[in-house]
Parts: C-alpha cells; structure tokens; sequence
C-alpha cells in the first residue's frame, strides 16, 4: 500500500502507573508483526535509514530534523500498549509516506524494565519502523498532581505532553500529540497542515456546546481573580487527546512554566476536577486554531465512572477516539463490546491465546 509525503514523529509517552490503571493486563502480550508500508511515488526521500533509531543516535538528527518530518505525540505504557500498536498501524495504513514517518516514544525514567518491554515490543511488530526513545522524569511532575475522579487519570505520564518541548529536540517545529486510545481512518497528513495562524501554540477541535464551566469548581468561579481568568476569551472545551502543536511558539511563551503554576495553584486550593486537561483549559482555551470535529470523535470510552457505550458525533470521521473509562480491547476481551469497538478491532495486532500456545 502507497502513502503521501509527510514524516510523522510519534511521541509515545510511556506510563509506569499500572497499579492505578484501568485496564491492566496480568499476562505477557504478543503482537503480529505488521505489515511494511511503502511511499507512493511522490513522497519526498528524506534519509535512507533501515535501522531504528534510540536516544542515544546521533545519526537520527538527519530525520528528525528535516523540513519535511512531521513529529506526533502520544502517550503510551504497558497497560495501554495495545491500544498504541493500534494506532501505529491505523496511522501507517492510511498515510501516503509511511516511510516518511518517524515516531518518538517517550517513556518513564522510573520504570527501565517496562521501557525495554515496550521498546522490544514496538521493534518486533513494527521492524522498519523510524523511531527515537526519550525518558520522562515522571518523578518530578507527581509532587504537582492532585487526585481526580478517577485514579488512571492522575499517572504523571498523562502530564508528559506538557513537557514535549523540553524532551522532543530543539529543531522539532511542529508535533501532533495523540493519545493511545484511537485509530486513525484518513491521511495523517491532512491533520499536520493544520494552519496555526498569528501566534497560535496550538491546534484542536473545540466543542463550545460542551458545558465548559463543570470542569472548574465552585471555588474557582467563586473567586474573582480566578473567573476573570477567561474574561477577554471565548473559552471553549477542547480534548488534549489530539492537538498540532508549535513547540517554537510554545518555548519562547514557557508554556510548560504556566501550566505548571496552576497545578501547584490546585495543590493549594482545589480549582478543578479532571487530571491533566484543566490545566491545558486555563492556558489555551480560547486561544487555539481550529481543528475539524471529524479528527477527534471522542469520547467512546463513555463516561468516566460506567464507560457506557457511546454513538459517533454528527458529521465524517477521520479519528476514531476511545476517551473515556471504557476502551475497545478490554470490552471486547470481556465479550462486552459497544458496537463502535467493532472500528477498533481490525487493527488490533494481539495474538490469540490460541496462536500462543500453536
């Protein structure tokens, strides 16, 4: 199969908290080995590399570097894994340049066996894959974090897309973060030429339907210097799961200093409810570029406390998004599966019990 021209830079940010995960798995996980993607004849040639590349390469900053690489961000641990094989495979199936596509894993300083597991892993399923390992100080964010509703939510690795212009390298423009729990049904390509105009930082569908005050608490609209907080904007709710980010823009503003000074503000006096999206919220809601809704149809994990199944949202789709407490792998190991889970299965690359023991 042929793909388009873009070099997608994956940043996997690889979580340790597996005892407060939802979904954990209790045997060892075996992946398929994918299939290899080849450019279409029009893509750009932008290094001749068959070898994958870790953070200790210095031949990887010809790639990484390039004009044409596009870097993509997502988080990713050993309780998730499979949902991030997932969307490796929907993100290389239906790109023009997969060869072009360089992806960055982002795993926790703390947890060196599981790094190594899900390094393994990736390299096994995915041979020719370009990509770089960076290690999270996921040590130094957990004095920050306050409790939410719901434990997996409060992993310091779900904070790492705070910190992916400190971690990802100076040259890297432009990122696509995306969470673990999606799939990709279009060109990826399309996603990253998202325009960021003027100063913008970021990109991301917004849903101003969406009841934006319920995500602060009586205390912070109580206060009158808190509430002003989005007085000059039209804030509206946006989901942190897929955004285009400029990392430039982001250095020179010190995004990650801001957000990090509202949650040691929350650690004070609790302002919010929901782990790392508020903070996200209070420093660019109302100030990002648009993003069509079809690249993140979320929210089919259903709610956060029951995961109830879900219907897509009104319109195309070009991102299949599990947010929330349910996620496709666990219903359908259970036999419980919504009916959209059936858009996740195809691209799941676990093998069988059966395939295990033949």
């Amino acid at each position: 199969m042929l793909f388009h021209c873009f070099t997608i830079t994956l940043c996997f940010l690889l979580t340790t908290c597996l005892g407060k995960q939802d979904e954990i798995t209790k045997i060892p996980q075996i992946f398929r080995e994918a299939p290899k993607f080849y450019n279409a004849p029009n893509c750009h040639s932008i290094v001749d590399s068959d070898k994958n590349l870790y953070e200790d390469d210095d031949n990887s900053n010809g790639m990484v570097c390039s004009a044409e690489a596009t870097h993509v961000a997502m988080t990713l641990d050993s309780a998730y894994i499979r949902g991030s094989m997932a969307a490796i495979l929907s993100i290389l199936q239906h790109t023009s340049c997969p060869q072009n596509i360089f992806f960055h894993f982002v795993v926790s300083e703390s947890a060196s066996d599981s790094a190594s597991y899900l390094r393994t892993t990736i390299r096994a399923s995915f041979p020719y894959l370009n990509f770089r390992v960076y290690r999270f100080r996921d040590t130094a964010v957990a004095g920050l974090i306050s409790t939410s509703i719901r434990s997996a939510l409060d992993c310091p690795l779900n904070y790492a897309r705070s910190y992916l212009a400190d971690l990802l390298p100076p040259c890297v423009r432009r990122v696509v973060y995306l969470d673990s729990d999606l799939v990709l049904v279009d060109d990826i390509a399309k996603l990253v030429a998202t325009p960021l105009g003027g100063d913008r930082v970021l990109a991301a569908p917004e849903y101003c339907n969406a009841n934006f005050t319920s995500y602060f608490t009586p205390t912070f609209w109580s206060s009158p210097s808190l509430s002003l907080t989005f007085a000059d904007r039209n804030a509206c709710y946006f989901n942190t799961g897929v955004m285009v980010i400029d990392l430039h823009r982001w250095r020179d503003g010190d995004y990650t200093r801001k957000i990090e000074e509202w949650m040691e503000l929350q650690k004070r006096m609790r302002i919010y409810e929901l782990g790392s999206l508020p903070p996200f919220l209070l420093v660019f809601a109302g100030r990002i570029a648009p993003v069509d809704h079809r690249w993140n149809q979320h929210g089919l994990g259903g709610d956060n406390f029951r995961g109830l199944c879900r219907d897509l949202h009104p319109g195309s789709v070009s991102l299949l998004h599990w947010s929330g407490k349910g996620k496709p792998w666990a219903r359908l190991d259970a036999n419980r599966p919504c009916p959209l889970d059936a858009l996740w299965a195809p691209y799941d690359l676990l093998k069988s019990q059966f395939s295990f023991d033949s």
